[in-house]
């Protein structure tokens, strides 16, 4: 009986592999290695699928696909898309670049804003192919035109791209790993990327190893250690971010001699519900709604910069303002239904009736929106210079969100050039290691655009996926 027992552990031990037996990390390969499932990294994998890698790693260290990218609602810029031509929308490359380096004033890397602005068509374009809607065109702050796609009536864009991308990545067959938490970028010798130490659902360790790696792991706006020492005036405040944004991604890569660029540009949403962290779309802004404070006045100009309205608002008594639209705007944006639902919207039948509930000041209130209705109606703003007017808002119920600004985006991170190339401190390319989304820097500069985010992840994402494959082979 001993010596068939003895027989079956040797016949064991000769069909599994020593990497697997005993406290020895597992050591496996692939073509690439993803870090992050939000959108930059569903978009690099599935790139690099579409170019011809078969094995084609992507790590997620929280429990779902699509990280930031699930909550973003505005929608995704690009200029000169056949969308904006069925609408009769003139646009321009040259003038999104212009929009996007005067927005972050003038603090961008100008060749990377080039390629986005140039390049976000073609993001639509294969977004459009892999199944998604993103017939809609609105107009978000900072934008000279309406260039911001998104799904049919204004529905929210983020997890609907998220949903496209994911089945996209599943038809490509991309080994797709939900908990496992990428610890270390192994290099060689020579500096050249080698592999990558991850830990998985059952914290164990174990090795890929791979001749490239993407980052795609997102930005910091969730550690707020990371926020306050890169901006000490950021300290206690919320953030729209999910919990996993914790800058992972960049401590990585400046571990593995990455040079950082722009951290200290940290970027307000200025619509945020307080004490609920849920974001108010710009597009509600940008379809017409205004701001009006505890004073039941409006203090700006809806569309300026989102560090200049959350500036603003903070300047207001207790810090918040209120978000007043109507039915009619309501009727135009889907996603606004959103915030029904969650028990957020103040609605009444008037004006007067609105302001009460609120305890703000009737009379002053509805001087207030028959002023910004008759500028509506004259097609200038005498008051704050809004130089997009798109609707009255005097059709059927009124209703008002409570906002203030929180974290939103974290504009620093990884320097890369225009082939999604991470550079080290010395200004020259890591060899085999790649970025793309929030985890760089330098295509933002010190303020990002409503609808940039999203250009951003899909164009440099799908840079990352197509330059790791052509160095991989």
């Amino acid at each position: 009986m001993k010596k068939k027992i003895l027989a079956l552990v040797m016949t064991v031990a000769i069909l599994v592999p020593t990497a697997l037996i005993g406290c020895g990390s597992k050591t496996e390969t692939a073509d690439i290695v993803i870090i992050g499932a939000g959108g930059a990294g569903l978009s690099a994998a599935v790139q690099a699928k579409q170019d011809g890698l078969e094995n084609v790693v992507l790590l997620e260290k929280m429990p779902m696909v699509g990280g930031n990218t699930n909550r973003a609602t505005g929608g995704l810029n690009a200029a000169e898309t056949p969308q904006q031509k069925a609408k009769n929308i003139e646009d321009s490359v040259e003038v999104m670049i212009e929009d996007t380096m005067k927005g972050g004033y003038e603090k961008n890397n100008p060749e990377l804003v080039k390629k986005l602005a140039n390049e976000a068509k073609d993001s639509v374009k294969w977004l459009t192919d892999l199944g998604a809607d993103l017939s809609d065109v609105g107009k978000m702050a900072g934008a000279t035109n309406y260039r911001t796609h998104r799904p049919t009536g204004g529905a929210a864009v983020g997890a609907h791209l998220v949903d496209t991308l994911k089945i996209a990545a599943e038809k490509e067959n991309v080994d797709l790993r939900l908990w496992n938490d990428a610890k270390e970028i192994v290099l060689d010798k020579e500096g050249n990327v080698s592999g990558i130490k991850v830990t998985n659902k059952d914290g164990k360790e174990y090795t890929i190893k791979t001749k490239a790696v993407v980052l795609t792991a997102g930005g910091f706006s969730a550690n707020q250690e990371m926020v306050v020492k890169n901006n000490p005036e950021l300290k206690g405040f919320a953030t729209t971010n999910h919990n996993g944004a914790t800058g992972d991604g960049i401590i990585l890569g400046e571990k593995a001699g990455a040079s950082l660029v722009d951290m200290v540009e940290i970027q307000t949403h200025p619509t945020v519900v307080p004490e609920k962290a849920v974001m108010v779309t710009e597009a509600v802004r940008g379809n017409g709604a205004i701001l009006i404070n505890k004073d039941s006045k409006r203090f700006t100009s809806e569309l300026l910069t989102r560090d200049v309205v959350s500036k603003a608002i903070l300047e207001q008594k207790d810090g918040v303002a209120y978000l007043f639209f109507d039915d009619g705007l309501r009727k135009s944006l889907k996603a606004t239904e959103e915030y029904f639902n969650m028990g957020l919207v103040t609605e009444a039948d008037t004006v007067e009736e609105l302001a009460e509930k609120l305890s703000l000041d009737k009379a002053t209130m509805a001087e207030t929106v028959k002023k910004y209705n008759d500028a509506v109606v004259a097609k200038n703003d005498s008051e704050f210079k809004r130089d997009d007017l798109p609707r009255q808002l005097n059709e059927g119920k009124v209703y008002a969100i409570l906002v203030t600004p929180a974290v939103h985006h974290t504009m620093g991170g990884l320097k890369i050039n225009t082939n999604a190339e991470v550079l080290n401190t010395e200004n020259n390319v890591i060899p085999g290691l790649f970025a793309a989304g929030e985890v760089t820097g330098g295509v933002h500069g010190g303020n990002r655009l409503g609808g940039n985010a999203l250009a951003d992840i899909v164009t440099f994402g799908r840079t990352a996926g197509k330059n790791a494959t052509e160095f991989v082979k």
